[in-house]
């Protein structure tokens, strides 16, 4: 698996280790450690600086943002508004009229800024960016007093990029968490880590499911950290150079399959990362066909020729209507198939297998990361 390194939650405690462990074991081990921390001291110098109070802060906030992960953080923070609350002003930034964030601040009458054309004189205290894809420079970070903070859904300095969450399901992560940071105007996730919360990953759930769970976590505990921002800023440490891993965007070459050199397990994985919105892709017959609906790993109940199958073969489970493609260490299944329009597995059995079999087996699909055949996509996975 792999190994997390002074990972401080909720500002408490440190934890060191957990490297090649099983998902019940990482667990354990981390709950185990977060029982012996110890909390950290206040730190009472930015609060005094800024003619605040530790136990009422009140900040004038510019927020960053656009899908619906940073709308979570959004909803917060709007909640957290009024007499004697967490924020006293609250204005909004975004890319586009279109993005979920835009729509969100025009519902509840907050003001927008349409990206790069901020009007700053609103002497803001601190800054928040959540999914907004902008590199913000050091002019501009400058402008407020406790800097930029961002929500990242991993547990930095693992899956620092644009797509966290994809990629925390496709290599199959026992734990992940999100991060608070200052952010830095040169690199995206670099900064300085103010808070972080460990989120156990469930079995079975796909990109989708995390990332909607990590950005209520992130909303939650980007609320935390406000309440206690100088004693983080005060606290804050620098990410390890250790451990760190890169998560880049997602592209329609991820979802092709190379059956022999693919395990069930990391198809499945594949599958929950990816499948809900780019469908897996095959060859047959020299045609391009995309797989839906899957079924997970399954076992055919075979005789004769099909015992010698190899990556590829095919095989119809006419008990459950799955079709059932070899791979590198068994068989997955599908229960629908798409060429020109989507087949169940039945009929593509019976409208194209059944009455021969030299058809019987998918050759693997290799694009090329590269060139034009490949187009970029970023998931709602709520970074930057």
């Amino acid at each position: 698996m792999w190994g997390v390194l002074c990972v401080r939650v909720r500002g408490c405690s440190v934890l060191r280790g957990a490297v090649g462990v099983c998902r019940r074991s990482l667990v354990n081990l981390v709950k185990a450690q977060l029982r012996a921390g110890a909390g950290e001291s206040p730190a009472r110098g930015c609060a005094q600086a800024a003619g605040r109070s530790l136990s009422e802060p009140r900040y004038r906030l510019l927020f960053f943002g656009s899908d619906d992960f940073a709308v979570e953080s959004l909803k917060r923070l709007h909640q957290s508004r009024g007499d004697g609350a967490l924020v006293d002003l609250l204005e909004v930034v975004t890319l586009s009229n279109s993005v979920p964030v835009q729509k969100y601040a025009e519902q509840h009458e907050l003001r927008v800024h349409n990206w790069p054309d901020v009007d700053f004189s609103g002497q803001f205290d601190v800054g928040v960016v959540v999914s907004f894809g902008c590199l913000l420079k050091e002019h501009v970070i400058s402008r407020f007093p406790y800097g930029i903070l961002n929500i990242h859904p991993s547990l930095l300095p693992r899956w620092r990029g644009p797509a966290p969450v994809f990629h925390t399901v496709l290599h199959g992560d026992a734990l992940t968490g999100v991060s608070i940071m200052q952010i830095r105007p040169k690199r995206f996730d670099v900064g300085p880590i103010l808070s972080q919360e460990l989120y156990p990953v469930p079995e079975k759930i796909t990109a989708e499911e995390l990332g909607a769970s990590l950005a209520v976590l992130g909303a939650q505990l980007l609320i935390d950290t406000l309440r206690n921002l100088p004693e983080r800023i005060a606290n804050k440490r620098e990410q390890s150079k250790e451990g760190a891993t890169f998560a880049p965007k997602v592209n329609s070459s991820m979802s092709c399959l190379v059956w022999e050199e693919q395990t069930c397990a990391e198809i499945d994985q594949l599958y929950r990362a990816l499948g809900y919105r780019i469908p897996l892709r095959t060859m047959w017959m020299g045609r391009p066909i995309k797989l839906l609906d899957f079924v997970g790993r399954s076992q055919p109940c075979m005789t004769g020729s099909h015992c010698a199958a190899v990556p590829g073969s095919l095989f119809y489970q006419k008990e459950l209507n799955t079709l059932l493609v070899c791979c590198k260490d068994g068989w997955v299944g599908f229960r629908t198939i798409k060429l020109k329009k989507k087949l169940s597995a039945a009929d593509f059995y019976n409208g194209y297998l059944h009455h021969s079999v030299n058809n019987r087996q998918f050759q693997s699909y290799r694009e090329r990361p590269t060139g034009h055949s490949t187009t970029p996509l970023l998931l709602n996975t709520g970074v930057h």
